[in-house]
């Protein structure tokens, strides 16, 4: 077993875990650590805790002592020239008339390094850009680009559920989410309704994704020929939830449905309907351009986790 507690530099932003030592460290209070990139400041969000040593990813790191005020007050100043810098790199963007958007500074709190965030629809060229920040704040520049969704955890807001913004008040991460997922929930298939703020797909369509997929493997599919106390007839439709099952029945030259639980259903065939969904069909483009968005986010997301 190992001693941990849980550390964040940023909110929203994810949590990281770093060796105590024999600190007296509670909830909320600040703290310096060691970080591959430096000495960074921090907030315990996380009490002192055993974890097993096999779920850490990598060696802890430790934290060097508990924040002073001066450290504290250091921190403040460096909020200042985030802002500061945020104009001034605005500004440099217009001049070389960069098709970027910034959206963050970030000082080290070493002052070691300056971090500009922006996001751009494909590869900038800003190297220029870099010499003249360099130039002007006398230290090392990084550009690094993000995704709409990472945009929009800054920003912050409220989702359609009337809610803060997952991203900005829990999520750590960004799971993948696809339409298939929409599908398999049975959700509308227009894009409108099932994306977020950012423009992409809702992170909440990964929630009760594994779920749905449980059911789905000992449910029937649509299209099956089932077993029933009233006869064999056709799956039509599933609430898989519930795992409640409609099946249409043929009687004479007409049909009727009737629902039963899975568990009063026996699969004779266990065949799948091929059909397009209506709402599939009429925003097949849009929700084709999702799918691409989505492959170029989770990239750019993996080159930064890289670096």
């Amino acid at each position: 077993m190992k001693n941990i507690v849980g550390i964040r530099f940023r909110k929203p932003g994810k949590v990281y875990f770093f060796d105590p030592l024999d600190l007296d460290i509670s909830i909320n209070d600040k703290v310096i650590v060691e970080t591959s990139q430096g000495q960074e400041l921090g907030e315990v969000v996380i009490n002192k805790r055993n974890v097993k040593e096999e779920i850490l990813t990598a060696p802890l790191k430790q934290i060097v002592r508990i924040a002073t005020q001066k450290d504290i007050e250091h921190d403040k100043q460096n909020r200042k020239k985030e802002k500061e810098a945020f104009q001034i790199a605005e500004e440099k963007i217009k001049k070389y008339k960069l098709d970027m958007h910034l959206t963050e500074v970030e000082y080290k709190f070493d002052n070691s390094k300056i971090i500009f965030f922006f996001t751009a629809e494909g590869r900038i060229d800003f190297r220029e850009l870099v010499k003249d920040l360099a130039a002007i704040f006398k230290t090392r520049i990084e550009l690094r680009q993000i995704g709409v969704r990472d945009e929009v955890k800054k920003i912050g807001g409220n989702g359609v559920c009337g809610r803060e913004l997952c991203c900005c008040s829990f999520l750590e991460s960004f799971e993948t989410v696809s339409i298939k997922m929409a599908k398999e929930q049975n959700l509308s298939l227009n894009p409108s309704k099932i994306s977020g703020n950012c423009g992409r797909l809702m992170c909440c369509l990964k929630y009760e994704q594994d779920v749905y997929e449980d059911k789905l493997k000992r449910l029937p599919k649509i299209g099956a020929i089932v077993e029933t106390e009233d006869g064999e007839g056709i799956v039509d439709s599933i609430q898989t939830l519930k795992e409640i099952i409609r099946v249409k029945f043929k009687d004479g030259d007409d049909y009727f449905y009737k629902k039963y639980p899975a568990t009063e259903v026996k699969i004779i065939k266990n065949i799948e309907k091929k059909e397009i969904d209506p709402e599939e069909k009429e925003h097949y483009k849009e929700l084709q351009e999702l799918e691409k968005l989505e492959k170029l986010d989770k990239q750019v997301e993996k080159e930064n986790e890289d670096n």
